[in-house]
């Protein structure tokens, strides 16, 4: 188990082309997961006026919110952990999120992904989706993160469209039954 999410070479590249994305044009609110290299991601919805969503590292605080109309030229440090929690605000409810985005350490074809190895990028999905319905899940990584084959529990959540530095993968998932359902 890593216990991380690697920042890889590119993150930045990964963002901007996820940005390109009609899922997120179309996107007022977006959570992003706290990691790395999904800093500039974070960075972007609020520079594109988008309300931010971010877990808490480890889920220890919940969710943060962090609005966009407050951060204006200050976007790059509210998009970091510490620039998180000084200028958002700790939240139980919130607005849906148009997109999730979510960071993996490695993701198959079929939208399997595996993270840090403790199950909080599962455990945020599946909030989210318990609380809201069906969302799309992206994940930003690098191309060399895109494996044969991820191993996976019936419990796992899946990604529907991969971001890389040089392309976008759209895949084919097929809804699933919410834990305990």
């Amino acid at each position: 188990m890593l216990g991380r999410i690697p920042n890889f070479v590119g993150a930045e590249k990964a963002a901007e082309r996820l940005r390109q994305l009609e899922e997120w044009k179309k996107a007022k609110v977006v959570f992003v997961n706290p990691d790395s290299p999904q800093r500039k991601v974070r960075e972007n919805a609020l520079k594109d006026g988008k309300i931010l969503i971010m877990a808490s590292p480890r889920l220890k605080r919940g969710f943060l919110l962090i609005d966009p109309e407050k951060v204006q030229g200050k976007e790059h440090l509210a998009s970091t952990i510490k620039g998180a929690f000084k200028y958002g605000v700790t939240v139980q409810d919130f607005p849906k999120p148009d997109m999730i985005v979510e960071g993996s350490v490695a993701v198959d074809l079929e939208g399997h992904r595996l993270g840090k190895g403790h199950g909080y990028g599962d455990t945020e999905i599946e909030i989210l989706r318990k609380k809201f319905g069906e969302i799309p899940v992206a994940t930003t990584v690098h191309d060399v993160q895109i494996v044969e084959k991820v191993p996976f529990e019936a419990k796992d959540e899946k990604v529907s469209i991969i971001v890389t530095p040089t392309r976008v993968i759209r895949v084919a998932v097929q809804p699933q039954k919410t834990r305990g359902g």
